[in-house]
């Protein structure tokens, strides 16, 4: 990883200042929902916990959170991880800072906060001690410094040869992007994020890597973290990591970010029998899943290429083209966890968690308020 980090920038490592510095890179979801945003602030102490760093506010303007003339919006941290991009070989004591955001009262959730939405259910269904597994899936775009190009395997002016050799391929003709994915992988351990595993995909150029489990909110906390990193380390390579679920239209898999689910009711005795009461409630609420399951969905569920139908909600044990899959382990048990295929790569991990235990523990409690303040969000992005 070392030889991809800016050369011209570590040759000034040596002249940071001999006393106590923290470095703090405040991250938040900008305003269209998926768009990471990030900003420096060098403490003059030595900081360890999140008590350590204080509120910060940003240009809400320049994100699609605020108007000019009400631009202020607030940063308030959640969680803290170590930043192994910054603190390379231990030169610096850094920290990645997850924040949520608020409007200049400190108090009203700005816009594309849905954790403050999601964060009500987990406090709520905590006795359930849900676990969250993501599978996140990414296509690695060539970048040419204006514009974003083909996939990484494509040729420049056509495509690849039809899926088949790119899953869990190995070869300089199968897999792209490996270095990339590696480092990833290495750089999230080294904050002590869950990642549990990596792999090329169906798609070449594609990749996913896994989150988890990890408990409740922090699971999903977990997951945006990850796909920070991701993306600083593609500056460095001089590639885009895509979100799109289906960024080359035709008979090519998409992107989704599968979702595994379980608590202690779905681990315990009669576990089976909860999944199934769960999905039961799933299919009721099968069009409010959806509507919070991430952007252009529909181009990737079209039932073919191990997806089900974005309009028939179904269920299977061990079959990738369905709505809801139940491992064939955990049909053996009679207990454990469920997939939920249906997010898309470029989901917002809050609602869907939020969305999926709302339903399966609390019966719709906050589903209804999720819903209304997803759509008041979607009907500011058409307003710009």
């Amino acid at each position: 990883m070392s030889q991809h980090i800016s050369k011209f920038a570590n040759r000034f490592n040596s002249m940071l200042p001999k006393s106590a510095t923290t470095f703090a890179e405040y991250v938040w979801v900008g305003g269209n929902g998926i768009d990471l945003r990030g900003k420096t602030m060098c403490l003059p102490k030595i900081c360890s916990q999140l008590s350590d760093f204080p509120n910060w506010s940003f240009d809400g303007s320049s994100t699609g959170q605020a108007v000019t003339e009400k631009s202020e919006i607030f940063l308030k941290p959640v969680q803290i991880y170590p930043d192994p991009l910054r603190s390379e070989n231990g030169e610096k004591n850094a920290f990645i800072v997850l924040c949520e955001t608020f409007e200049n009262d400190e108090v009203t959730p700005a816009k594309a906060n849905f954790r403050y939405y999601a964060r009500k259910v987990f406090e709520e269904v905590n006795y359930e001690n849900p676990w969250f597994g993501w599978e996140q899936e990414y296509i690695f775009l060539s970048y040419d410094g204006a514009h974003l190009r083909w996939p990484l395997g494509f040729p420049k002016s056509g495509f690849a040869e039809p899926q088949g050799p790119y899953y869990c391929s190995i070869g300089a003709t199968n897999a792209f992007g490996r270095e990339i994915a590696e480092a990833h992988m290495n750089v999230c351990l080294a904050a002590g994020i869950q990642l549990s595993g990596i792999n090329a995909e169906v798609f070449p150029g594609q990749w996913e890597f896994q989150i988890g489990p990890g408990h409740g909110l922090e699971g999903c906390d977990e997951l945006w973290v990850a796909r920070y990193f991701l993306q600083r380390l593609c500056e460095e390579f001089g590639v885009e990591a895509s979100f799109d679920p289906k960024p080359v239209k035709g008979q090519w898999n998409g992107s989704g970010c599968h979702c595994n689910v379980s608590t202690n009711s779905t681990r315990g005795l009669n576990g089976l029998e909860k999944i199934e009461e769960a999905i039961l409630k799933f299919e009721k609420k099968h069009g409010e899943h959806i509507f919070v399951y991430g952007e252009d969905n529909h181009e990737r569920l079209t039932g073919f290429h191990e997806t089900a139908s974005i309009d028939k909600f179904s269920y299977r044990v061990g079959s990738r083209a369905s709505s809801i899959r139940i491992g064939n382990k955990t049909y053996r048990d009679r207990r454990g966890y469920f997939e939920d295929r249906r997010p898309a790569s470029n989901c917002d991990p809050y609602l869907v968690g939020g969305m999926i235990l709302d339903t399966m523990v609390l019966n719709g409690k906050y589903g209804n308020e999720i819903v209304e303040a997803f759509k008041k969000y979607k009907s500011t992005l058409k307003s710009h």
